[in-house]
């Protein structure tokens, strides 16, 4: 009588063991193909390792190493600045693939870094920013999303800027190399629009450099964006300010420049 009350506890038991078994086999495919992806990925089979990524996201949902993989290798695919409806859709899914790994680890910084990254070399600045600042909330201390917000906002403020002066015909700089003043109804309307975006970037990139002191790049864009304030300035004291300042940070970065070691052949 004993034993047949267990037997149904006993298939139980059975099952269990096999769907363990089954489970711990995909896994193990999965982990083969993972392998096989970075094989390939290292030998620059991007397509190939593609599908071995695929292939164990498939078997294991769970296995993060393979969606970044996967969203790596499709951003290896995509050719910046490229805007053909192919090249497009290989950028739109590497951001898919990422915001995958989001789902399983919300502040992976990699993957967070690598979507504002593709969103910054699509030109849309405003998801570009909008995972950088998701970065500064992961990793406050990291100076490279700040340096990002300046770098951002100085290409929307130029583009804009650019736009008014080709309309003007005033895109040839003196002898100084100094671009000539805007008239007031154009500056006072690029200043409503830069302004505030000049501003954030200041303070951004005065950020990154407080965390990364000496970094000439950074000092390369406060020079830029320093040039874009002097052309909203509504006075010459402070037109004239603005551009001392650009000078002296793009002197800093030049001598910082010339004084880093070479880098390394890869």
């Amino acid at each position: 009588m004993r034993l047949k009350k267990l037997a149904p506890l006993g298939g139980v038991l059975v099952l269990a063991v096999a769907a363990s078994s089954c489970g711990t086999l995909r896994a193990l495919k999965a982990r083969d193909q993972l392998n096989k992806g970075v094989a390939a990925y290292r030998n620059a089979q991007f397509q190939e390792s593609i599908e071995h990524f695929k292939n164990a996201v498939q078997l294991d949902p769970s296995l993060l190493n393979a969606r970044l993989y996967l969203a790596t290798a499709y951003a290896q695919q995509y050719q910046p600045g490229g805007d053909s409806a192919e090249n497009s859709k290989t950028g739109d899914q590497a951001i898919q693939a990422f915001e995958e790994v989001l789902k399983l680890d919300p502040q992976n910084t990699t993957a967070l870094a690598s979507i504002a990254q593709i969103y910054y070399e699509m030109k849309n600045f405003d998801e570009a920013k909008n995972f950088q600042r998701q970065r500064m909330q992961v990793e406050p201390n990291n100076p490279e999303p700040y340096y990002w917000i300046g770098v951002i906002n100085w290409a929307i403020c130029f583009q804009r800027d650019g736009e008014i002066r080709k309309d003007l015909n005033l895109t040839v700089p003196n002898k100084e190399g100094v671009l000539p003043p805007l008239p007031e109804k154009d500056r006072a309307k690029l200043a409503d629009q830069n302004g505030p975006l000049i501003d954030e970037g200041l303070t951004a990139l005065d950020k990154s450099l407080e965390l990364k002191p000496n970094d000439f790049d950074t000092m390369a864009y406060l020079n830029l964006l320093y040039r874009q304030k002097a052309d909203i300035e509504g006075s010459k004291a402070a037109r004239a300010a603005d551009l001392k300042a650009a000078d002296d940070w793009q002197q800093k970065a030049m001598t910082l420049r010339k004084q880093a070691p070479p880098k390394a052949a890869s």
